[in-house]
């Protein structure tokens, strides 16, 4: 009955599988041994076996993304390039380092010395950011400056003006990491240690590259119209506050500002006039407020002080801005307010009746072509040297060249232009020894070594030295 049914169940398979003329045994043999295949179809070789596919699923552990480390807050990147760091405790404390006073900024006898900045003046200067994140002051103990023969000159021009009641003007100019930026602190510190009140602009780009805010101001009679920057303004008026601060309490206003967001009366002190400003639209009311109290003519208690107004980087303010008006035309930067009140001192259009100074100082490494600028600066200098030259250095400009600034000419016929060069041999040779001193130079300090360092600084150049000697330890 078994070998019975095996037959019904294979012939019953004979429709389906197609076999004709084949017996049985044959046919099963043929399905048992060779299988139903397609690699014949498939292209290969006659009577090769064929071997099926191990089909297997592998579920591959999927990889975990390389930890990166907390993202950087919105600004921090900024914060940290502008970080400023001016000291560091594993250098060697100076032996003998002596402090800067305000008479020995223009005492000749202070000239090629190394001094020391007073803490307090320290703070005054970080709140008018006067230091810079390319300066080196992170690799020493404490910040400290040489003083040089130009500084000697300028402390004594300004002391000279504050006496006599005169404005100082004065443009810093010189090759590219000179000093200009260290001989504006200078001065800066001059003016804290004598108790000036102290306007800085650190950065003057800032002003002129669309980066902040501006609003239009009613337009004067017969001049351009004019736009200020109240978040910068307000910014201003925040350090002048944190710096001259103890200097603004002890005079008082002589007028009441009733028309101010926030009312001043009259006998507040100053220091409460710029603490009037709160607003971002409160600032320029408040600065006009405060420039006239401190350029005012009427008998006070107090006599005011002398006023120091700074700026770094003058290039970027004589000429066009960003900065677009109504009609879409570029914003010329002397029609900027701020800009304005400051050129205007610089021209000598406005004096400081109690005496002070305006000091600009150029920039060679981040600054625009300024044809006009450099034309009336080598005019300039060569009328101070009162040589041929003077004759010869016209402000004509070439006959290729189109955009010669007559507004920029006007705000530089009569200003003192200091040429500052390299170090001497002897403040090379002070400096050099500040640095083995404090443990960042280890290599022998004599003549030969700072001949040869001091040639190849480009004859002295402060920058040029720093990265000749100490490179290799900024981090």
């Amino acid at each position: 009955m078994a070998a019975v049914s095996g037959t019904r169940r294979l012939v019953s398979l004979q429709p389906v599988l197609g076999w004709r003329g084949v017996g049985l045994g044959a046919a099963a043999a043929s399905s048992a041994v060779r299988p139903l295949s397609t690699t014949a179809a498939c292209g290969g070789p006659k009577g090769a076996a064929h071997v099926r596919g191990n089909k297997q699923v592998q579920m591959r552990k999927k990889k975990k993304a390389p930890p990166r480390g907390k993202t950087a807050e919105p600004g921090e990147r900024k914060q940290l390039r502008r970080r400023i760091v001016l000291s560091n405790g594993n250098a060697l404390a100076v032996t003998g380092l002596e402090e800067l006073t305000a008479s020995r900024l223009h005492d000749s006898d202070s000239v090629g010395r190394v001094l020391a900045l007073p803490d307090g003046v320290v703070d005054q200067l970080r709140a008018v950011g006067a230091f810079k994140p390319s300066q080196s002051f992170s690799l020493f103990r404490r910040p400290s400056v040489l003083i040089r023969a130009e500084t000697a000159t300028v402390a004594a021009q300004m002391q000279q003006a504050a006496a006599a009641r005169q404005t100082l003007r004065l443009v810093v100019d010189g090759d590219r990491i000179a000093g200009k930026s260290i001989l504006l602190l200078q001065a800066l510190a001059h003016g804290f240690m004598n108790d000036w009140v102290v306007f800085h602009i650190p950065e003057a780009h800032e002003l002129t590259s669309a980066s902040t805010d501006y609003a239009p101001l009613d337009p004067l009679d017969g001049q351009p119209p004019r736009f200020v920057q109240p978040a910068y303004m307000l910014q201003l008026l925040q350090a002048v506050q944190a710096a001259s601060g103890p200097v603004l309490a002890r005079h008082k206003t002589v007028r009441a500002y009733d028309r101010l967001q926030n009312p001043v009366a009259a006998g507040s002190t100053l220091l409460q006039l710029v603490a009037a400003a709160r607003e971002n639209d409160h600032a320029w009311p408040v600065f006009q407020a405060l420039w006239s109290e401190l350029t005012t003519t009427e008998p006070t208690e107090i006599a005011r002080p002398p006023v120091l107004f700074a700026l770094d980087g003058l290039a970027h303010v004589m000429g066009y801005s960003r900065y677009r008006d109504p009609a879409f035309e570029q914003v010329h930067a002397h029609d900027l307010a701020l800009v304005r009140a400051f050129v205007d001192l610089l021209a000598g259009a406005e004096l400081l009746p109690h005496g002070g100074a305006v000091i600009a100082a150029t920039s060679r490494g981040n600054a625009p072509a300024c044809l006009t600028l450099d034309l009336a600066l080598a005019r300039r200098l060569a009328e101070q040297d009162q040589t041929d030259a003077a004759t010869n250095t016209s402000l004509t400009p070439p006959p290729y060249f189109r955009g010669f600034d007559d507004r920029v000419a006007a705000a530089l016929h009569s200003v003192r232009v200091l040429r500052l060069c390299g170090l001497s041999r002897p403040e090379a040779r002070s400096l050099m020894e500040y640095w083995a001193a404090s443990g960042v130079l280890r290599d022998r300090v004599d003549e030969q070594a700072v001949a040869g360092t001091w040639s190849l600084a480009g004859n002295g150049l402060v920058g040029e030295m720093e990265r000749t000697a100490l490179l290799s330890l900024r981090p």
